[in-house]
């Protein structure tokens, strides 16, 4: 992986970061709309995972969890946090988004998903009190926050999820107080998302807007998104 593509004005280039898989729908999903995205795109399996995963313009950790190699999709979510990569993360890319922040950031170095050891001394992923399994949910957007400009400040909206774990409410206040921002929520004031606000772009969604995806209607958070990643293969690209 170099920067020489960026370099020559070629497409910026989206890492998705997940283990492939027939049994996810968000995968198959994924597959339809990666055509019709004006970036490069390259699944990387998540044993594949390398400190060379910061070349590329945006990281994308999409559904799938538990990955084969959970440690080395935390550290493509550090780097992307650390070195300002655009980062969106969907289901599985929201939990190990907490769990990288929990780990790096505010000190629980234990912090684990419960789907890699059910008896964690820091269970922060653990199962929901309702699946959410091929659901619709309303989803509150906290205002003026930077998912809620996204959605044009709209109080709430729909979305799709397909997931049957979340954040541990016994977590939910240290998050409050974190620079890592709790962004939406859902009628039961369950956190649904997460943003980085003095990041570029550094989002973690329970929900998964590439369900609700089209190749002719893209939900507007990938838009952005994607928006984001081009930015940042525009912007190495000036350094060249």
């Amino acid at each position: 992986m170099t920067r020489s593509a960026a370099a020559r004005g070629d497409r910026a280039r989206l890492a998705l970061v997940g283990d492939r898989s027939d049994r996810q729908a968000a995968h198959g999903r994924l597959d339809a709309l990666i055509p019709h995205l004006d970036v490069q795109v390259d699944w990387v399996p998540s044993t594949s995972v390398t400190a060379e995963i910061a070349d590329y313009d945006g990281i994308w950790v999409i559904p799938g969890s538990p990955y084969a190699d959970k440690e080395a999709v935390l550290l493509a979510i550090r780097l992307a946090r650390e070195t300002g990569i655009p980062y969106l993360g969907t289901c599985g890319g929201f939990q190990h988004a907490l769990m990288e922040y929990g780990q790096s950031v505010l000190g629980f170095a234990d912090a684990d998903d419960v789907q890699y050891d059910p008896d964690a001394s820091t269970p922060f992923i653990v199962p929901l009190e309702c699946s959410l399994a091929g659901e619709q949910a309303s989803l509150y957007l906290a205002e003026n926050s930077g998912l809620a400009a996204i959605y044009d400040n709209v109080e709430s909206t729909t979305e799709t999820y397909h997931c049957k774990y979340g954040l541990n409410p016994d977590y939910v206040d240290t998050f409050m107080h974190s620079q890592l921002r709790i962004c939406a929520w859902d009628s039961e004031k369950a956190p649904r998302a997460v943003e980085l606000p003095d990041h570029p772009f550094f989002v973690g969604t329970l929900y998964q807007p590439e369900l609700s995806s089209t190749p002719g209607n893209v939900h507007p958070l990938i838009k952005a998104f994607l928006a984001a990643v081009a930015l940042r293969a525009q912007t190495v690209a000036a350094e060249y």
